[in-house]
């Protein structure tokens, strides 16, 4: 291990980088081979990394691998993918306008998401009643019930979207109708968060400064909002894609370091830059938008292997079986029965709710962000976070299996019985 610590900073750094992406590879391959959605293994992969190198060998050895400041750099990295991602994720969070019926959508979003809501303030309740202090940690309790209360209610778009396209499922009712609840759910969602990152100083400062981040986070993000919509950049947009993809990556990135040095996290100015692009059918800035995110989302890798050195190491030894278990069933319970009753509310066959409530049960890489936020701002403490997580990729690795249970369960109740064929009745004079 001498070798290793002898490595010059970039060189250390750039190994570890080309070690992770080689290992993220290694989990999609996996998860396509077991006909999941790439992020599971992704995100397995990235988490387990740290806690099983530090398994197989000792600490000393861990640390000359990872020492400390090549972990900040990592960190950093990750951070910057977050943020890129982000800028393309949060632009997509609108829904088609007029597409749906608005009654069934608001059912639906009624149950997919209160439902969920409510079982956050269960799973409040059953760490007080537990006493776990580890989980529960000393954030005061509006901000601390507010940020479990959205944990437990996101659905990931982008997984979403991609377990739709993969079965067919885009143009049906329900996948629509999933993914408009999907855009609506994770909009209300991040309104929470910020509102619970305000909360989180227990008192009225704390929401000046949250206030005060977000009208600076938002003034930049309307500068690039009424800065797309220009000529100048319009016609920069069609003539240089990339030199706009690198303006709208610096936006993102100079609206988040400016939102974290006024007190908020740098992922929700990422988030505000994101809502801030213009929808327009055929607007030139689509194609930087969609490279801007894609390079981020290259990067989150990184961010998955920081998290579980950084807190999922000291989380495996705090966090009780019985809080991650909890935290699995209340969330799985939450969303499948949340959603059916919402689609059923919203005059949906009894099917088409059930497959409703497995598509809403699909969270990926949208709650492991929101995850990282909540821990970040103080309000998450690890072995909480652990439970989350194990939540999170849990129930998206469900949903493609439950579907194709319920289409198998459809097609035996359609197929019809075939009729007994009578038997030949015998003459007079015929043989047996």
């Amino acid at each position: 291990m001498d070798s290793w610590e002898n490595l010059p900073l970039p060189v250390h750094v750039t190994a570890a980088l080309c070690v992770v992406l080689l290992l993220a590879l290694a989990g999609r391959t996996a998860a396509r081979w077991l006909r999941q959605p790439e992020v599971v293994g992704e995100v397995l992969v990235g988490l387990l990394v740290g806690p099983v190198v530090l398994v197989l060998s000792d600490r000393a050895a861990f640390d000359a691998l990872l020492p400390a400041d090549v972990l900040d750099v990592l960190e950093l990295i990750g951070q910057t993918g977050l943020v890129l991602y982000l800028v393309g994720l949060a632009h997509r969070l609108r829904p088609e306008p007029g597409s749906l019926p608005r009654r069934r959508l608001a059912a639906v979003v009624t149950g997919a998401f209160g439902v969920p809501l409510i079982s956050g303030l269960l799973l409040v309740w059953f760490i007080a009643a537990t006493g776990d202090s580890a989980a529960r940690g000393d954030v005061p309790l509006p901000s601390f019930v507010l940020m479990v209360a959205v944990a437990m209610s996101i659905t990931a778009v982008p997984v979403l979207s991609r377990i739709l396209g993969d079965r067919g499922l885009s143009d049906s009712t329900e996948g629509k109708l999933a993914l408009a609840t999907g855009i609506v759910m994770d909009s209300l969602g991040w309104f929470m968060l910020m509102v619970a990152i305000g909360l989180s100083a227990g008192d009225l400062s704390g929401l000046w400064r949250s206030a005060l981040a977000l009208l600076a986070g938002g003034g930049c993000a309307l500068l690039v909002h009424f800065g797309l919509r220009s000529g100048p950049a319009r016609r920069l947009c069609r003539r240089a894609p990339g030199t706009t993809a690198v303006l709208i990556g610096g936006a993102a990135l100079g609206t988040a370091l400016l939102t974290e040095r006024l007190g908020m996290t740098a992922i929700v100015g990422a988030a505000l830059v994101g809502l801030a692009i213009p929808h327009e059918a055929l607007a030139p800035w689509h194609g930087p938008v969609a490279a801007v995110s894609r390079a981020g989302r290259a990067l989150t890798p990184v961010f998955f292997v920081v998290t579980g050195v950084s807190v999922l190491i000291r989380a495996f030894a705090s966090a009780p079986w019985t809080l991650i278990a909890a935290t699995f069933a209340l969330g799985c319970v939450s969303k499948l029965l949340g959603g059916w009753a919402g689609a059923r509310l919203g005059g949906m066959r009894p099917d088409a709710a059930r497959r409703i409530g497995v598509l809403m049960n699909t969270r990926g890489l949208t709650e492991l962000i929101v995850l990282e936020v909540g821990h970040r701002a103080g309000i998450l403490p690890g072995p909480l976070v652990l439970a989350l997580v194990v939540m999170a990729l849990a129930t998206t690795a469900m949903t493609g299996p439950m579907l194709s249970l319920l289409d198998r369960a459809e097609r035996r109740s359609t197929t019809p019985i075939p009729s007994e064929v009578p038997r030949p009745v015998a003459t007079e004079g015929s043989t047996s």
